[in-house]
């Protein structure tokens, strides 16, 4: 290792991949002093990361060391507790400082506070910046001090609030920090190999910021017009698709603000799509300060009287759900979408996370469980705080009685069986006016189309009606005790 003549800084990378408005970053380049990137694989720190997450990530560090590398730097990667790591990084380079953005959520709090006190003894300064929110979760709080848990008197203090910083440039160069070792990524075995599951991610996403950056773009120039409209139909292309790059950091919110912003100010024409986009983007927001404040968010129901609630534990039509073999097509359609691809359309998720808890009086624990492990936009606010929404026992959920018709719902936003002919090629030949109830079908009509139903397609695993009781029962008997 060779030591340069000014001491270098650490800048810790966590779910901010990305060069753009990253303020640890633009801090300490715009020093002087030589920079060390560095990333930390901590599985301790949070919530163990899913399969998909997993993925995405190991193809957004690569493209990371790339955008730093033709800047002159090198991204160094190290595994294990995170405080412990870089406080062994700082000394190996003499580093002045650690600078990183700050994540409001209590497992990183927590490793922030080691890090800090490591550091501390060493005589190296920490520095924290803001860069994962809109705005802090401090500055919304009711009377109490407490944040809020209605979405639409949230959102509208946000707003009150005007836009937020404008983003930070990426820097030009950066000085290189002294050699060090790094960790290979291959070692890290992010990837799947026996069996390689991850080809339809790979076809259908490219991780990395440039790849974010293009998509925002591609999105306020064709779909953003479209997007009150089309948002809800899985069967266009009417969704931004920015949510793991979010997750990721390859995008920051207050980047996408002002893309939106500024594209709308240029065409008016676009401006109801931007102000329901920018809510959706508000919505993540929510799930976040939600989390901060409610650090159990993905076990512990927000409220209480859902405790007990009578869910049923069954294994056979968790795993029908799974599976995307429910006999719904648009509810087999999404989950298998989400296998192959590692997302799923929003209004489809809502679909299928309703006919779980509803239909199949599921705790909504194990679809959440189900879709960390599958997403690769799988968000520690976002995808609890989603699951309790539609099990009507988070914040701003839901109302109890509504129950999703699987059947109505196909018919309202895949009307020509566009999606689930795509998911469910087994049902590809079945008119459109039966696909989303083939069980309807006359005899020959299904033979026609070469299906057989309970054997290359199931049959109904649950009676909308009777499930639609059933859940209604269960509901209503919680609300009274």
């Amino acid at each position: 290792m060779t030591t340069p003549s000014a001491p270098p800084i650490i800048v810790w990378f966590r779910d901010d991949l990305r060069l753009s408005d990253h303020p640890a970053l633009h801090a300490a380049a715009k020093s002087g002093a030589p920079v060390i990137c560095l990333y930390v694989l901590d599985d301790g720190a949070g919530r163990a990361p899913g399969g998909a997450v997993r993925w995405w990530l190991a193809q957004s560090l690569r493209a990371l060391g790339a955008d730093i590398a033709t800047r002159g730097g090198s991204l160094i990667l190290r595994k294990g507790p995170a405080a412990k790591v870089i406080s062994e990084v700082a000394r190996e380079s003499t580093a002045v400082a650690v600078y990183w953005n700050a994540i409001a959520q209590a497992a990183h709090q927590a490793v922030e506070r080691r890090l800090e006190a490591a550091l501390t003894k060493l005589g190296v300064e920490s520095r924290s910046f803001p860069g994962d929110l809109l705005v802090p979760p401090s500055t919304i709080r009711n009377k109490e001090g407490r944040g809020l848990r209605v979405f639409t008197p949230f959102w509208r203090r946000v707003l009150s609030l005007g836009d937020p910083p404008k983003p930070l440039p990426a820097p030009k160069e950066l000085r290189p920090g002294p050699k060090l070792a790094s960790d290979a990524l291959e070692s890290w075995k992010l990837e799947p190999t026996k069996p390689d599951w991850a080809g339809g991610l790979r076809e259908r996403r490219t991780p990395g910021e440039a790849a974010a950056r293009a998509r925002l773009r591609n999105f306020l120039k064709h779909a953003a017009r479209f997007y009150v409209g089309d948002r809800d139909r899985p069967d266009r292309e009417g969704t931004s698709g920015l949510s793991p790059h979010l997750r990721f950091g390859e995008l920051s919110p207050r980047q996408v603000w002002h893309a939106a912003r500024f594209a709308a100010a240029e065409n008016p024409a676009i401006g109801s799509g931007v102000e329901k986009f920018l809510s959706e983007l508000g919505w993540r927001e929510f799930c976040r300060h939600l989390l901060h404040d409610h650090p159990d968010l993905a076990t512990k129901n927000l409220q209480a009287n859902f405790d007990d609630f009578p869910w049923k534990d069954d294994k056979r039509a968790l795993t029908a759900w799974q599976r995307g073999l429910t006999g719904y097509p648009i509810v087999d359609a999404g989950l298998r979408e989400l296998w192959h691809t590692g997302v799923m359309h929003n209004r489809v998720r809502m679909v299928v996370a309703s006919f779980l808890v509803k239909h199949l009086l599921i705790d909504w624990r194990d679809g959440e469980s189900w879709f960390w492990d599958t997403l690769v936009d799988a968000d520690a606010g976002s995808n609890p705080a989603n699951w309790q929404w539609v099990a009507g026992c988070g914040a701003d959920a839901a109302p109890y009685f509504r129950v999703f018709n699987p059947t109505l719902q196909g018919e309202k936003f895949d009307p020509d069986g566009t999606y689930v002919r795509r998911w469910v090629p087994e049902l590809k030949d079945v008119p459109a006016k039966l696909i989303h109830q083939p069980w309807q079908a006359a005899p020959i009509e299904l033979a026609s189309a070469g299906v057989t139903l309970g054997k290359t397609y199931p049959l109904p695993i649950v009676d909308h009606a009777r499930g639609r009781e059933r859940a209604l029962a269960a509901y209503t008997k919680i609300r009274k005790g």
